[in-house]
């Protein structure tokens, strides 16, 4: 009897000890997936122009401060509340985090699946923003990236991963956010850029990016956070994370070699540029596939959407739609990739509860799911943001001036400039009186 009781007393404490370790696991997933916006932050920043770059980065922290707002309030009802007809959860059964914010039962069911669920609809409208850099009005974006969370991405989060949605009812696979933030976000992207329209003087003149080292640290920094996406969608500190986590590694470092690869055979010469958005490529793909495919099938997506990616970013040129950032040629087609590649590489030797794609002895039925999932989200999230573009369009012209933009929408904008200790305001031309020359013509007059 003694020892039974001593069996079950160190039981419970194995229960305690695995409760507390996967509610610190999920925290810290969810602090890294945070990072990751910052992490975006950089990496566009770097990518556009001088004049451009405080706008970018308040774009991307704007989405964090509203969307922070917003879940709490109803986001996280609307994502997980009880099911209406597959469409999206009641955004009144936990309308302010109601019923959830006790210390009492399983954390990672209650305040820190909010948590973690909320960086996940925040960095989701951030990456929209990399599309309409440069000519976006701030106050425009902030209203659109309100209304479009609410209509579009807290429905498609439950279509995907609420109880009773219908695209998790369907039986198409969708680890950590295939479809819900990539192919979301980047048909978002093209739905509105093609209403808001192209920036002064594109594709004429060139318009590079202004830091390239921002650009690899961002890379760099959403490398890092992405782990805590993919394998923190496990849930718990397993072996399913462990999966996730390396398939995430190499899946990654395959789209950078193919990136570059490609760079190397077409231009002659691989880019740091080419590396870093081979590096978002990659991570982009093995999303939705991280915890369902097998080394094989983690390096074949990787090395095709490395590939794929990098072709078509250039396909803004041929179509005349400009995507500043290439949020399109990345995150969309990048997120088509690993969204219909797992119903080729999908196995159930790595998840069991799963379903084998057609190279690992399944049928086509899970092909067809995956692309009746990519497509419904696709044309859903990319239509609402066509439509909501022309509504702020219609209310304040939803981008800056002519005049506005070749100065600098940071001036325009925030009244700021990155790089004001270097002379010069927001990408301008210094003037004579400003900077080292302006304060050495001074000096002269004082002497003098």
């Amino acid at each position: 009897m003694l020892c039974r009781n001593c069996e079950f007393l160190r039981s419970g404490s194995r229960r305690r000890r695995s409760v507390e370790g996967n509610t610190a696991w999920l925290l810290i997933s969810a602090a890294l997936v945070l990072l990751m916006t910052p992490g975006l932050a950089f990496f566009y920043g770097g990518m556009v122009r001088s004049k451009s770059v405080l706008n970018m980065l308040m774009m991307c922290f704007g989405a964090m401060g509203l969307i922070g707002v917003l879940w709490v309030i109803y986001g996280y009802s609307m994502t997980y509340g009880s099911d209406v007809a597959g469409l999206l959860g009641n955004p009144f059964d936990m309308l302010g985090l109601s019923g959830l914010m006790t210390p009492e039962g399983d954390p990672t069911a209650g305040t820190v699946d909010v948590a973690f669920q909320a960086m996940f609809a925040i960095i989701t409208v951030a990456l929209i923003s990399g599309a309409v850099a440069d000519r976006m009005k701030f106050g425009s974006w902030m209203i659109f990236g309100g209304l479009w969370a609410t209509i579009v991405y807290f429905p498609v989060a439950h279509w995907v991963w609420g109880d009773g949605g219908w695209i998790g009812e369907l039986g198409a696979l969708d680890f950590a956010g295939g479809t819900a933030v990539h192919i979301n976000a980047g048909a978002a992207a093209l739905g509105l850029v093609l209403v808001l329209g192209k920036r002064v003087g594109w594709p004429r003149e060139p318009m590079k990016p202004h830091n390239l080292p921002y650009v690899m640290l961002g890379a760099g920094l959403l490398w890092f956070g992405w782990f805590g996406f993919n394998a923190g969608s496990a849930y718990a500190a397993d072996g399913v994370a462990g999966i996730a986590f390396i398939n995430t590694v190499t899946a990654t470092s395959a789209a950078m070699l193919g990136w570059l690869l490609l760079e190397r055979i077409r231009d002659g010469k691989p880019t740091s540029l080419g590396a870093a958005s081979g590096v978002v490529a990659g991570l982009v793909a093995i999303t939705p596939a991280c915890a369902y495919v097998d080394t094989w099938g983690a390096l074949s997506i990787g090395a095709i959407a490395g590939v794929l990616c990098a072709l078509a970013v250039g396909l803004k040129y041929r179509f005349g739609y400009d995507d500043s950032l290439d949020v399109v040629g990345v995150h969309l087609v990048g997120g088509l990739v690993g969204t219909l590649m797992l119903g080729f590489v999908a196995t159930t030797s790595v998840a069991p509860d799963g379903t084998d794609g057609l190279f690992y002895g399944g049928d086509v039925a899970l092909l067809g799911k995956q692309a009746i999932s990519a497509l419904a989200v696709m044309v859903y999230s990319g239509i609402i943001a066509a439509i909501l573009g022309l509504i702020i369009k219609a209310i304040n012209g939803g981008r800056v001036t002519r005049e506005e933009e070749i100065n600098g929408i940071d001036e325009a904008e925030h009244a700021e400039s990155a790089y004001d200790f270097a002379g010069g305001r927001g990408g301008r031309a210094a003037s004579a009186d400003s900077g080292v020359a302006g304060n050495a013509k001074k000096l002269e007059e004082t002497k003098s």
